[in-house]
């Protein structure tokens, strides 16, 4: 906090014109390289040490403890105070409301297409 006004982290979501780019496998890899460059290399998470020590990476060299600490409390699904590489994937496409709703349509494309192939199985 600043003077009573909260800090308030703006980026520009890149991830729905990679994943027009790279493609869904592209953008996993990318994401799964973003991670490494994050992560703890001793554990193989992302801590809030080596989030602090590579922030830069991601242009948030100007947060404190506290947003790190809560951007890591936000992915953190299983509550152990780190971020696993799913748990990261998982944040990014979280924060991309763009690309949740492009998974979201992909899923149910996904979905139609398994049960049109199994109804087909099913009548022959």
């Amino acid at each position: 906090m600043d003077g009573g006004v909260a800090k308030r982290v703006e980026f520009e979501d890149m991830l729905p014109a990679m994943a027009e780019k790279l493609g869904g496998d592209g953008l996993i890899r990318e994401l799964c390289n973003g991670f490494e460059l994050l992560m703890d290399r001793d554990r193989g998470v992302i801590t809030l040490e080596s989030l602090r020590r590579n922030s830069a990476v991601l242009g948030l060299q100007d947060l404190g403890d506290d947003e790190l600490a809560s951007m890591l409390r936000e992915g953190d699904v299983d509550g152990d105070g780190v971020l696993s590489q799913m748990e990261f994937c998982v944040l990014m496409f979280r924060l991309s409301p763009e690309l949740m709703e492009q998974s979201r349509a992909w899923f149910e494309e996904m979905v139609e297409d398994e049960f049109r192939r199994e109804r087909k199985r099913s009548s022959s």
